[in-house]
């Protein structure tokens, strides 16, 4: 029965009753060690009940000398090694007994058969051994119920439980060798590429924790874990970590959307053209002018992709297709381009905007209907070298005319140099080519924004709820800087874009309302705003403002997260291009001030950097400039003026 001065355990530590108030005890117990540079140890109280505590020893004298009672014994070598002994031949003994053997013992009774005259105060060091050696086994169940009971361990057993202790020492000895390369950085490949995988889902973004840095008291982060992995040759300097690292597949969505259905659909007349880069292998908008209205067709993906059909969940989680230089992991399969895709067949099916104008350019009105259009594939070049066949001139004037009006109504161009990089699958080789952006281009970017609007208003007229693009006044300087430098200081004007459920101006398109609807192949909120269409055409239930809000958002998030993998993969790939090319020189144009320094761009690869030149230098002044240090782990790199 415990009673004042028993010996309790207490969450399997020693601790010994001072006091008995009622129903509960006070204990005393160490809540803070002793440590090997002469910290004493520190001493706590109480209060717990009867089932809290298991009674080890009626009578000690302190929790003090309990515990120093304890290390004196197991600092004593030949006395513990004396114990351990008498143990062995306790359990000897038991197994000897056939009526014994493997029976449960009780503590007391197996103290008694260890050393009858034991004092108190060394028990808790007996059962400290007992729990801790190859012979007996605690019974858990019995200590559940407040009872110390052991059970007498066959010697099969014995020698399995030696048999893992060895083997668990070895692998504790070849760990510790192998943290010993780690550190010097000088890993024996491909061997202890096992011992690494936790550092590679660190370095991924798949775990925020690695067993093998915390044993090498390295820092825990991805960035560390990149560094290492690179340092110990683990992973090449072209291991592109970031779209995994942003939770983004590398992969394109694997389920196939179901054959396009047998529908109603108009024949559109002539020949509509699907201009776009060289690069592209899914074009999902084309554009034609019969005279009377400007035809904007787009994929129509939306035909067999039902809101919150798995396919659709699964572009939601996606958010848009990745785009980085290894390729294109797409929203939707691979397999869909070829159902889907505009001019990749003789006919093609679309969701089509017929948009007409009035007097002054603006839209008079927006059809939406369901189209079978014939398609010819252009690129950029080639349209601009057909800028004046009496097929795409009329396009290319309604574009001028288009961006007029915009700009009459405030809207803000941006042009910052952009470029085109791709890797060679086989070899890693970086290209980087600057982008030539010609006037087909903008062709083509007004027919979509006119797209964009036109299906605002037709939503809005038809009281359809849709995802409204707005974004507010960008305040810019009265002394906005010429050229390049007055590019780089607009873009830092301009305001974040935001989409919601009532429409509202556009001040950086100069449109009043305005809806992206262009690329449903390519980014869940347009497939969201076809789904809509298609169901008001059809007569279906639309889904709610709230429902629609919801999904946009979370495509929103997953699309955010697309871009800031790109980015960075960008930047990646552009580092690794300047690791091979080390000779690399290039002309960086002076876009901003900063005192001493300077914020210069370097249009050849579409960089930015802040550096002090030589010798002052005016807004839009070109130097040349040359690579100094590369952290590609930090995506960083300094630049140095020739």
């Amino acid at each position: 029965m415990i009673g004042k001065n028993s010996l309790v355990l207490y969450k399997k530590q020693p601790a010994v009753v001072t006091e008995i108030e009622g129903e509960k005890f006070v204990i005393e117990y160490c809540s803070v060690p002793a440590t090997s540079t002469g910290k004493k140890a520190q001493y706590a109280t109480q209060k717990v009940r009867s089932k809290d505590i298991v009674l080890l020893s009626d009578k000690v004298t302190s929790i003090q000398n309990v515990l120093e009672a304890t290390e004196k014994i197991l600092s004593d070598g030949s006395t513990l090694a004396g114990l351990k002994a008498q143990i062995k031949e306790t359990h000897e003994l038991l197994l000897s007994d056939d009526e014994t053997a493997g029976a449960p013992v009780s503590f007391k009774d197996l103290i008694d058969l260890i050393d009858s005259s034991v004092q108190a105060d060394k028990l808790w060091l007996l059962y400290s051994v007992l729990t801790g050696c190859l012979e007996f086994s605690l019974d858990e169940e019995e200590f559940k119920q407040g009872n110390i009971v052991f059970i007498p361990r066959s010697l099969e057993s014995i020698e399995e439980l030696k048999k893992k202790s060895e083997e668990k020492e070895k692998a504790g000895a070849i760990r510790e060798e192998f943290l010993k390369r780690l550190k010097q950085k000088k890993l024996n490949l491909p061997e202890d590429a096992k011992f690494m995988v936790d550092v590679e889902a660190l370095a991924l973004g798949k775990t925020d924790k690695s067993k093998t840095l915390q044993d090498a008291k390295i820092a825990q982060t991805p960035e560390n874990a990149h560094k290492i992995l690179l340092e110990t040759g683990i992973w090449e300097v072209t291991r592109n970590p970031y779209p995994v690292r942003w939770g983004l597949s590398m992969q394109s969505a694997s389920e196939g959307l179901s054959c396009p259905p047998e529908e109603e659909r108009y024949k559109v007349p002539g020949i509509s053209y699907a201009i776009d880069s060289e690069f592209s292998t899914d074009p999902d908008d084309a554009i034609a002018w019969d005279g009377k209205y400007l035809w904007v067709h787009i994929a129509d993906p939306a035909s067999t992709v039902l809101p919150d059909s798995s396919i659709d969940k699964n572009a939601r989680s996606r958010g848009a297709t990745l785009y980085i230089p290894e390729g294109a992991s797409r929203m939707l399969s691979e397999s869909s381009l070829a159902d889907y895709a505009l001019g990749l067949s003789e006919i093609s099916r679309a969701l089509s905007f017929k948009i007409e104008f009035d007097e002054n350019g603006s839209i008079k009105d927006c059809t939406v209907l369901k189209t079978l259009v014939e398609v010819k594939r252009l690129s950029y070049k080639k349209a601009e070298e057909l800028k004046e066949s009496p097929e795409l001139k009329p396009l290319f004037e309604i574009a001028r005319r288009n961006a007029a009006r915009r700009t009459n109504a405030g809207a803000v161009s941006i042009s910052l140099p952009e470029v085109h990089i791709s890797v060679d699958k086989e070899t890693k080789k970086v290209s980087i080519t600057p982008e030539q952006m010609l006037e087909s281009n903008e062709v083509v970017r007004e027919a979509m924004l006119l797209a964009g609007e036109g299906s605002a208003k037709f939503a809005f007229k038809n009281n359809i709820a849709f995802p409204y693009v707005s974004q507010e006044k960008p305040d810019i300087p009265s002394d906005l800087p010429e050229a390049l430098a007055g590019q780089y200081r607009l873009r830092r004007c301009m305001r974040k874009r935001s989409v919601g459920i009532t429409p509202a101006p556009h001040a950086g398109l100069g449109i009043s309302m305005y809806s992206q609807v262009t690329s449903p192949l390519r980014r869940y909120s347009d497939l969201v705003a076809h789904q809509q269409l298609r169901a008001f055409l059809a007569g279906r239930e639309l889904l709610d403002k709230d429902t629609m809000l919801e999904r946009i958002s979370a495509g929103d998030a997953a699309f955010s997260a697309c871009k800031k993998a790109e980015r960075n993969s960008n930047m990646h790939w552009t580092l690794v291009y300047l690791l091979q090319n080390p000779e690399w020189q290039g002309k960086a144009v002076c876009v901003e001030k900063k005192g001493k320094q300077a914020v210069f761009l370097i249009p050849e690869i579409a960089q930015e950097t802040l550096m002090a030149p030589a010798k002052e230098v005016a807004l839009n002044e070109e130097i040349t400039v040359t690579v100094g240090k590369i952290d590609i782990v930090n995506l960083a790199v300094v630049f140095h003026q020739i």
